[in-house]
């Protein structure tokens, strides 16, 4: 099945903020033949993010950003999330064009040769956001400090930790937002890749 299999009989803005929540009714096509009764669902569009892991092949590791987050503060947990760089496309931008800028405005540094690893819906049952995630080169020699943007209420704090630290993060719950997961299980499965293809490179 596909969208088209979908009727939307009515749709709502229930609140508009930084971000914005939409009632719908709709009925679908069901896997056993016929239509669903009509339902009701709520949706909050975030739009489109990108997501970065820095890795620095030389030293085999990585950089990440530490920063304070509502969701994990409202289900209980650390609110500051050991994350990778990320940020919100605005209109008329590209994937490529916002990872390069999330990257500089973060840790401070330029990345490198960018490879996609993948996109993803990061909670499909409620919420449109699709993130494009991609790894990028990076020197992470001094790389330490606080970064982001004071007028957004940003406070970043970044470093490097090598690859082994970060899958045993992810092994002990330590990392434990999608994202950062993906990018780091993809990282274990392709890093021979990459150095293959950028330690024939000059770096960033």
């Amino acid at each position: 099945m596909d969208k088209n299999d979908v009727e939307i009989l009515d749709r709502q803005t229930a609140y508009q903020g930084f971000y914005r929540l939409d009632r719908y009714r709709l009925r679908h096509r069901l896997h056993r033949g016929g239509w669903s009764r009509v339902i009701a669902r709520e949706n909050f569009d975030r739009g489109r993010a990108v997501a970065v892991l820095p890795y620095d092949p030389d030293n085999d590791t990585v950089v990440v950003v530490e920063q304070f987050r509502i969701g994990a503060m409202a289900a209980g947990l650390d609110p500051w999330i050991v994350e990778i760089v990320a940020g919100m496309v605005d209109q008329g931008e590209d994937a490529e064009t916002v990872a390069r800028r999330e990257t500089r405005e973060e840790i401070g540094r330029d990345i490198g040769d960018l490879v996609h690893i993948c996109d993803f819906l990061s909670t499909p049952g409620g919420c449109s956001e699709l993130v494009t995630v991609y790894c990028g080169r990076i020197d992470s020699t001094g790389v330490d400090g606080v970064f982001g943007n004071p007028e957004e209420n940003e406070d970043i704090l970044v470093y490097a930790i090598g690859f082994d630290e970060a899958m045993r993060r992810v092994a002990d719950g330590r990392i434990n937002n999608g994202m950062t997961i993906i990018a780091l299980q993809w990282l274990a499965l392709h890093r021979d890749d990459l150095w293959q293809r950028w330690l024939r490179q000059p770096s960033a």
